[in-house]
């Protein structure tokens, strides 16, 4: 159990800074953000304080980027709704209530995975909507015809991957748009392959 005795006050201010940025868009804050976040101009004096919370256990690095930021022994409350069993999409079923409650974060909960909203109607075809949010494993490497988050420029977009002999094809899954091929001056990036959807109605 972390003992947050053993941190300033500054440290933990960061530290939950950290924890709320992960907790809601799935990834943590760039230095940058910290910086602004607690008007460190230089960013060696953020990069003190994360090697200060590394020190101390309460966070690991595998890297310099935002994503590479992950909380040690943290695991954010789950509330669950209740669990009534399954329904019908065919013929109707005996309805018999279960008396327990789903934790939905179990359901698609994993190391290295985060969370993004869906922004567009390219991957319709597929059942992801406008609005949607897509749970992704993080990783570098698919196969073809995986669905990935994929960065190209520093831009990101939900696409159909499939690598091919020159060059990788992003498509879509909607018919009434083009796939984008992505040359390898491009720098194209996977970060991640598709594992859930999740839908407010």
């Amino acid at each position: 159990m972390a003992d947050f005795s053993q941190l300033t006050e500054r440290q933990k201010d960061i530290y939950h800074f950290i924890r709320i940025k992960i907790e809601t868009r799935g990834y943590g804050p760039t230095v940058r953000e910290i910086g602004d976040g607690f008007q460190i101009k230089s960013p060696n004096g953020v990069m003190c304080h994360l090697k200060a919370l590394e020190k101390k256990g309460f966070i690991s690095r595998e890297g310099r980027s935002a994503r590479a930021i992950k909380l040690v022994d943290h695991r954010p409350p789950a509330q669950g709704l209740p669990y009534f069993g399954k329904v019908a999409a065919g013929a109707p079923i005996p309805v018999s209530e279960q008396g327990e409650r789903l934790e939905i974060d179990q359901i698609f909960s994993g190391l290295n995975r985060f969370v993004l909203q869906v922004r567009g109607n390219s991957m319709i075809d597929s059942h992801i909507q406008d609005g949607d949010f897509v749970v992704i494993q993080k990783q570098e490497v698919a196969a073809n015809g995986e669905r990935v988050v994929a960065m190209i420029d520093n831009e990101v977009t939900l696409k159909r991957f499939y690598k091919e002999k020159d060059h990788v094809r992003l498509e879509p899954e909607n018919a009434a748009m083009s796939a984008i091929i992505v040359h390898p001056n491009q720098d194209p990036q996977v970060l991640g392959v598709l594992v859930g959807v999740i839908r407010r109605c």
